[in-house]
This record gives structure tokens, C-alpha cells and sequence, in this order.
């Protein structure tokens, strides 16, 4: 039998187990390693999961053993962790865990939730996302550092729009664009053909470096720019998740001053950042990633993009 415990969190009891159980053999890293980054890095990943529906991603015997997503929030959970109501396409609802505060989060974490997947939208209006995002996604021999000089093209693009753009590293090998909107004018249908006609109009003026289509043949050597990512059926890896790699690799927001020295450098290490290199940098640099909860810009108008 494991380990258990009982957390004072926040005034409530959340129970603890296994914590020296290790979820990452290559790394040495344990569940209780996992719950302590969850901890210490919740004063600025809360506010990105505040009244966002989640899908649990769990990994019950470490990153090295099977997974499952959850979308329904578990009944045995606390009744303090909170959910929000989703409708199903083919009828009928899900309710979906929020995670609200550091209690919930830390019970989550004990579920062996290692990565934090959320949707663009908050609850209730699940029909608006509140940003813009592309993930890009590099087909080997590609790697990060395409996807930094495919990212400045599309800083590039953004900047000609009047648009602020924030990236992040998906914590795996790939890069991820946010674009903040943060305005009750937006819908899913919009964004999706916005973020649609600005990766074709990538692929036209890249082809030899970038692809919007998804079949994995087309990918080899280049990014595809993934813009499917803006509907409301999908979720992303949220920014300060951990995820299931060999080592605990952390989707982390970065500057494109970082972007651009990785891509001049050549050098796909200056982007890979461990769960104790992002609790430094958030001590250094604060939350990266604040301004894509507050700035409210306008998404522009389909013919800005099109060619």
C-alpha cells in the first residue's frame, strides 16, 4: 500500500496518495513531485483555468503506462470542485471539471491528471473562445526551431493587423501562437474560418516550409499550422501544463525575442523548459502569458487574410 496523507489547502482537506510513486522513470520525477509544481506554480495557472471546462488527461502508472482523457467530471469528486455543463453534439450534456482554485487543482493532480487540457472558451459562454491560437506542428526531421521562423511569420502577419500575439511551447516539440481577443463580438464560427485563411494564405506564400492540411504525409520537413485548434469540441495543453514526455517538460509561455534567438541559433534546447526551470523563470519574469486573459483586441475582418 502506498503512501496517503491529508492536505490542508485553502481551509479544505484534500486527500494524498502514493506520492513516491515515480511518474517519470527517466527523469526520477514522482507524484509528489507533480503535485508540489501544481502547487507552486498555481498563483499564475490558475487564472488561465478559472471557469474553463477540463479534460482530465490521466496517467494513473506514470508517463511510461496506459492513459485516459475524462471528460465527465468524476461523481466521486469533492463537492467543492466545480463543473460546468457542456452540450454533446449528438444530444445530451457533459459536465466538465473546473478547476477554479488550488484545491481542485491539487485533487486533480492526485488523479494523476499530469497534463491540463482546456478549451478556448470559459463557462457559461461556451460559444466564444477569448483568443485566437495556432499550434504548429512540425512533421521530422522539422522541429521547434522551424516552427520559431514559421511563429515570426506569423507575428509577422499579426503585427501588420495591429494584433498582439503571445507564444508558448507546447512542451512537446512544437510551438503554439496566441492571439488575445477578449470581446463579446467573437464566435468559434468566425475565428475558425479567420485562423483557416491565414494558415492557407502561410502555405501559399511558404509551401516549401509550411502546411495547413492535417494528412501526417504532407507533414515531412515542414510545420503544419494547425488551425483547427479554434472550435469548441477542442482543447489544447494549457500554458504552465506539465506533460507526459520522458522528462517533465512544460508548456511555457516565452517571448519572441527567445523565438528568434532559437531560430538564429538554430538551437531546440533554448525552447525546452522542465517543470523547476519554469518556476525560476515565473520568479524572473512573472506570468508571460497575463496579457492573453486582458487585452481585448478585434479580429479583423476575412479579407485581411485572404489573398
Amino acid at each position: 500500500m502506498g503512501t496517503k496523507a491529508t492536505l490542508e489547502i485553502e481551509g479544505r482537506q484534500v486527500a494524498v496518495s502514493n506520492l513516491e510513486k515515480v511518474f517519470y522513470p527517466k527523469a526520477g520525477f514522482t507524484k509528489g513531485q507533480v503535485i508540489d509544481y501544481y502547487i507552486r506554480i498555481s498563483k499564475v495557472l490558475l487564472p488561465h483555468l478559472k471557469d474553463r471546462p477540463i479534460s482530465l488527461k490521466r496517467y494513473p502508472d506514470g508517463v511510461e503506462g496506459f492513459f485516459f482523457y475524462e471528460k465527465q467530471c468524476p461523481s466521486h469528486r469533492p463537492e467543492w470542485v466545480k463543473t460546468a455543463k457542456v452540450g454533446k453534439t449528438e444530444g445530451g450534456a457533459i459536465d466538465y471539471c473546473v478547476m477554479n482554485d488550488l484545491p481542485a487543482l491539487v485533487w486533480a493532480a492526485n488523479l494523476a491528471d499530469l497534463e491540463l487540457h482546456t478549451f478556448l472558451h470559459k463557462a457559461p459562454a461556451i460559444h466564444r473562445p477569448t483568443a485566437l491560437a495556432f499550434d504548429l506542428d512540425p512533421g521530422p526531421p522539422a522541429d521547434i526551431v522551424q516552427c520559431c521562423q514559421v511563429g515570426l511569420w506569423l507575428k509577422g502577419i499579426f503585427d501588420g493587423l495591429g494584433l498582439e500575439s503571445f507564444p508558448k511551447t507546447s512542451g512537446s516539440k512544437g510551438l503554439q501562437v496566441y492571439v488575445p481577443l477578449n470581446n463579446s463580438a467573437v464566435t468559434y464560427e468566425k475565428t475558425k474560418a479567420f485562423s483557416h485563411a491565414l494558415a492557407l494564405t502561410l502555405e501559399k506564400q511558404f509551401p516549401e516550409a509550411v502546411v495547413s492540411r492535417m494528412q501526417k504525409a504532407l507533414r515531412k520537413g515542414k510545420v503544419l499550422v494547425d488551425w483547427s485548434q479554434n472550435d469548441d469540441k477542442k482543447t489544447t495543453a494549457n500554458v504552465y501544463s506539465l506533460r507526459a514526455k520522458e522528462r517533465p517538460t512544460v508548456s511555457t509561455p516565452v517571448t519572441w525575442k527567445e523565438v528568434e534567438t532559437a531560430w538564429k541559433k538554430k538551437d531546440a534546447a533554448k525552447l525546452s523548459f522542465e517543470a523547476e526551470d519554469v518556476l525560476k523563470r515565473v520568479q524572473k519574469h512573472g506570468d508571460l502569458f497575463a496579457p492573453v486573459l486582458s487585452l481585448k483586441q478585434k479580429l479583423p475582418p476575412l479579407k485581411a487574410v485572404e489573398e
